[in-house]
């Protein structure tokens, strides 16, 4: 499908994704209407050109008011993460709940395509790169927990009520105004402290960095030229960064060098896949590569996120 004239709704829309998605598609000409509840995202990056709904995801009445017969593609982006919640079957049950009140209310109005962000996270330790047809999915986290459900949610709305679908299974997406991940953390502790950097784990967890235009230029590339029923796409590098080299990153560029104080183990917390690379062959067969990897990618954020956090 072309989405140059369509009328999408983005779900999460005040998020780093789905804001920047809300951007490109409106300068692509699209029409835009973008839900949040403003739990994480912000007002002020939805784009200007988008209309705006506060909405609350879970309730099936805020659902029925922004998911409307007009649309011709629904981007839903809403989700909560492990830094939203601290009791898991809160997360698990609002991530899903949101996923099912979306899908049942496409299904009502007939709207017949969907876009869902899934995670890395849904593969658990698996051996790298990663495939999407890897099997078994054993997650090892709540959250990752419940993308897997929601995959199957999605799958089965695809398969039995004609909800063309994309699934797209996330690495590390990094850019400006993000918070509560590696880079802002290692910032706002060095801002704090420019002698000392705790870091989780022993440093050498090692991951897929993605800048988020990168990102949303994959998304688009995929909805407008997969043609599946479901249609499952990983979204990465090619290349890995180490925690530790993100330490180095975003010590050289705040012009500081601390010491290094590691808590030990393999990973950060509980539930923290410590080795995480995607294949992206199916990605690229499909016509589209990264144009930024891994390491550019967390310097880009590194510095957007100084000049947002450090006075």
């Amino acid at each position: 499908m072309d989405l140059a004239d369509s009328r999408v709704l983005v779900t999460g829309g005040a998020g780093l994704v789905g804001s920047h998605l809300a951007a490109r598609l409106l300068e692509a000409g699209a029409t835009v209407r973008v839900a949040d509840d403003l739990s994480k995202g912000e007002r002020d990056r939805v784009p200007e050109g988008a209309e705006f709904v506060e909405a609350d995801v879970t309730d099936p009445d805020d659902v029925a008011g922004i998911v409307t017969a007009d649309l011709d593609v629904v981007f839903h982006f809403a989700a909560y993460t492990d830094t939203n919640y601290e009791d898991d079957r809160e997360l698990f049950e609002a991530n899903t709940e949101m996923t099912y009140n979306v899908l049942e209310r496409v299904r009502e109005v007939g709207v017949d395509r969907f876009a869902f962000t899934s995670s890395s996270t849904v593969y658990g330790e698996a051996p790298r790169p990663t495939p999407e047809d890897h099997a078994p999915m054993e997650p090892i986290s709540i959250y990752g927990s419940s993308k897997l459900a929601d995959e199957a949610l999605i799958s089965t709305y695809a398969h039995s009520y004609g909800v063309r679908s994309w699934v797209f299974r996330f690495a590390n997406i990094v850019g400006p105004h993000q918070r509560g991940n590696v880079i802002p953390d290692f910032i706002e502790k060095l801002e704090e402290d420019p002698t000392e950097l705790e870091i989780l784990g022993d440093g050498r967890q090692e991951k897929s960095y993605m800048y988020v235009t990168d990102c949303v230029d994959a998304i688009r590339h995929v909805v407008e030229h997969a043609d599946d029923d479901l249609n499952v796409y990983n979204l990465g590098t090619r290349t890995t960064t180490s925690v530790t080299e993100i330490a180095d990153i975003v010590s050289e560029e705040l012009g500081v060098d601390p010491e290094y104080a590691y808590t030990g183990g393999d990973r950060g917390w509980t539930g923290d896949v410590p080795k995480m690379r995607l294949s992206i062959e199916r990605l690229a067969a499909l016509g589209w590569e990264p144009s930024i990897e891994s390491d550019e990618a967390v310097r880009r954020a590194a510095r957007q996120l100084i000049d947002e956090i450090v006075e």
